[in-house]
Parts: structure tokens; sequence; C-alpha cells
């Protein structure tokens, strides 16, 4: 082994969300520490995830709300829709929020060491020839988009990474997929006015969630105009001479209709830094396997976010770096998060929103539970020749009836979720939403008046 170049207190190892956080925490306690990133700071979440995610979601929005303008009594055309200049805009943005990240490092004396981290041994890391360690080290590298290695012509077709690096709007798109990332692509590019397939291998897109959610925001993906192919299986792929794809399924082949295929069917650890000269353990899938304190099979090892496995979220990553950080070095022993009862949105159109358990999940838990539905209209579709329904559905068990499950689909669910996430992690029962006076007139006060 090299000589060690530099020891800290604290090497991370992957400036993204997860990281990030963990890292500036761990300064505010005296910590010495360093990062180690070999591509842009910000990770998954900045620069191929969340955020630029969320700008097309709006340009989605905005192209949808045209159409409700009419009934407001505004005489609005659309002259056309510039792809490359909203793709210019978003690119600065995301090239801001990189500059950001730079500046917040330099402010809390984190250094950075920029290049690819390989472990030598259990505390070693080797960053550009040079050998460094440390008194603990994280591992938060995140992950990336699976693309099938067993289908023929698979390469001919992008991941989400791709989606954000298109010049120009697709004019007949397949994605494959029924998770969240595939439900909003889709959607975001249907909106848009590309004509979108979407393959997925079971009835309902979401299925991990609760049916309301599944059902519905399938309902609404065919209702928007996608095109669902339901059990579908992709085959092989083939590429013509102008650039036109050939999907081949288990039911049918499409010949030469599309001109991008989106493959949107999950995600692999980047695992690749080295670990097999280390005694760390990974499951059958590549994740690192921590305990419930973020610790790996190394003493003062650890891992959290994406290359974990455990709720691929960006909040839930910097949620744990940063109780790791009070963990380590602020004496707070007993702290680490609780993956129970976690927030989080689909932004498909419109979005569907949930926390806590799924109705299945709960009568499997519990012996006496209750539901509580409610479909409407929103009074903002009052005025538009465009009907956008919103669901909710409240969930709840025992003689008292504690709040379990929350889950939601329409218009402002995104935000409406996140303080009536707070309510159930904080033992809320029905009685208490019902007592909450309503704020009228909006979606959010049908949660505190069902009956």
């Amino acid at each position: 082994m090299a000589p060690i170049t530099k020891t800290y207190d604290y090497l991370v190892i992957g400036a993204g969300s997860g990281g990030m956080s963990s890292a500036r925490r761990a300064t505010e306690f005296g910590a010495q520490v360093a990062i180690v990133e070999n591509s842009r700071l910000g990770g998954t979440c900045v620069n191929v995830g969340c955020v630029p995610k969320k700008v097309m979601f709006y340009a989605a929005n905005l192209h949808e709300h045209v159409n409700d303008y009419k009934g407001y009594g505004f005489n609005v055309t659309v002259n056309g829709f510039d792809w490359g200049k909203l793709k210019t805009n978003r690119d600065a943005y995301i090239a801001r929020l990189n500059t950001s990240s730079s500046t917040n490092l330099e402010k809390s004396k984190i250094e950075l060491l920029q290049g690819a981290a390989k472990f030598i041994s259990d505390h070693a890391v080797e960053v550009n020839g040079e050998c460094y360690t440390a008194k603990h080290i994280l591992i938060a590298t995140g992950g990336h988009p699976k693309i099938p290695d067993d289908i023929p012509g698979a390469h001919f077709g992008i991941t989400s990474d791709g989606f954000f690096e298109l010049e120009d709007l697709p004019k007949r798109c397949i994605v494959v997929g029924a998770g969240y990332i595939a439900v909003e692509l889709a959607g975001i590019l249907q909106a848009l006015g590309s004509s979108v397939t979407l393959c997925i291998r079971g009835k309902h897109v979401l299925r991990t969630f609760d049916t309301l959610i599944s059902e519905k925001v399938t309902e609404n993906l065919e209702e928007a105009g996608i095109h669902v192919m339901k059990d579908c299986l992709i085959k092989e792929v083939k590429k013509g001479e102008k650039g036109e794809l050939t999907v081949s399924t288990n039911n049918s082949t499409i010949n030469g209709e599309f001109d991008c295929l989106i493959w949107a069917i999950g995600r692999n650890p980047n695992n690749e830094i080295g670990l097999e000269h280390t005694s760390i353990k990974m499951n059958e899938k590549g994740h690192i396997v921590v305990d419930e304190f973020q610790n790996t099979s190394i003493p003062n090892v650890y891992a959290v976010g994406d290359v974990c496995g455990k709720w691929e979220l960006t909040p839930v990553a910097i949620a744990a770096g940063r109780r790791l950080a009070h963990r380590i070095f602020n004496g707070e022993t007993g702290l680490k998060l609780n993956y129970e009862n976690i927030c989080t949105v689909i932004f498909s159109h419109p979005p569907a929103g949930t926390v806590g358990l799924t109705e299945e999940e709960a009568r499997k838990k519990f012996d006496k539970v209750r539901v509580y539905s409610s479909t409407f209209t929103p009074m903002y579709f009052a005025m538009s020749e465009r009907k956008v329904k919103t669901y909710m559905k409240l969930i709840c068990q025992g003689e008292e009836e504690f709040v379990v499950g929350i889950h939601m689909i329409g218009i402002d669910c995104d935000e409406i979720l996140q303080g009536f996430g707070v309510a159930l992690k904080m033992g809320a029962t029905k009685k208490q939403f019902d007592e909450c006076i309503a704020i009228h007139p909006t979606s959010a006060e049908e949660l505190v008046t069902l009956r």
C-alpha cells in the first residue's frame, strides 16, 4: 500500500445529497472532513434526477394549463414550444446549483478530492494515486439506472440520464417500466407533445403503492392519451437506417414506430469502489448491507442513500446522513433514522402522494381498520373544459382510529401531503383530523371533513 497522504476525521465518498449533507453537518461539530467525487457535485438528484425532472414537470404542467385559460376569460394561443430553449435554461440552472454546492463546501471548509475513490483496504482509500484514510468513512455513492443485458438491441435505448441529454422532443417514444420514474417521464413527454407508449409488465403502474394510486394513476395515463401496453415484455429492439426503432414484445412487433426508447426499470448501486479489497458485505443485488445505524460490516465505515437500496429518495439520504454525523461527532449515540411512515410523491399528471400503510398492509397488521375516501373535482376546474378529479383515502386503525395511511391523487397533492405527514408521524387520530377547522375553499380541507 502506498504511503498515507492525509488522514481526516471523516472521509465521505460521494458528493450527492446524502454525502454532502453528512459532511457539512460533521464540520459543524468540528470534524476535519474531505469528500470525494468523480463527477458533478450534487449527485443524481441535482444533475439527472429530482431537480431537472421537476423543471420538466413544471413545463408539462404549463402546457396543460394553457388549455384552461379560455374558461377564465383569457384569449391565449400557443405559438410553439422550444425544447432546446427549455433544455438550455434548465442546464444553466443545474450549473448554478453545482456552483452553489462548491461554494458550500468551501464555506464548510471541506476538502474536495476530485476523482474516483477506490478502497485499497478496510480503512484506506485511493484517489488519483494518493492514499487517504480517516477515523470514519462514509460511502454515499448512490446508484445508476439499469439497461437490460439480456435483451438484444437494448443498447439502442436510453435511461433517465439520457432523457436529460435529449436535444429535441421525441416525436414517438416508448417508455419501459411501471415505477415512478417511468410514470413521470411518460407524463412529461406526453404533455409536451410526444406520442408516448408505456410498456408495463402487469396490469397497473406503481404496483407497490396503495391500489387507489396504482389503479387511478394508470387510468389517468390512459386518459391523457398514453398507450399503456399491459402484460408487456420487451423481447428485442432493432434500429433502422434512419434511426427508427422496431420493438418486439411478447404480444406484438411494433415496426419502426419509435424514435426514442427509455428504459426505466430500476437502478443499480454504484458499488465499483474497490469493495473487493474490503470485508464490506453486500446483498445479492449489490447493495451495501447496513444496520439501523447505517453501520456496514466494518467498524467505523458507514453507508447511506441509494447504495444501500432502502427508500431510494433524496430526503431519506439527507436525513440519514445528518443523523449519522450527529451520532459520530456530537455524541448522540442513539440517533438513527426511522424508516417508517416516509412521505413520497410521484410527479404524475396530476401528482400522487402517499405516507404510511397501504390498505392491504393495514388489514394484515391490524384487526380493526376503517377506510375513509373521497372523489371530487377541484374548484380550479370549474371554469375549464378540462376536468381532472382528485382522489383521497385515509386509513385508520383501532377503536381510536389512529391514522396509519394517507393516499392522494390530484393537483396540489404534492404540497398538501407534507403537513399531513407530520400529523401521521405524531400519531394523530381521525377525531383530531375532524377537530381541525377546514381552510375553505381548498382541496386539503377534504382530509379534515371525511365521513
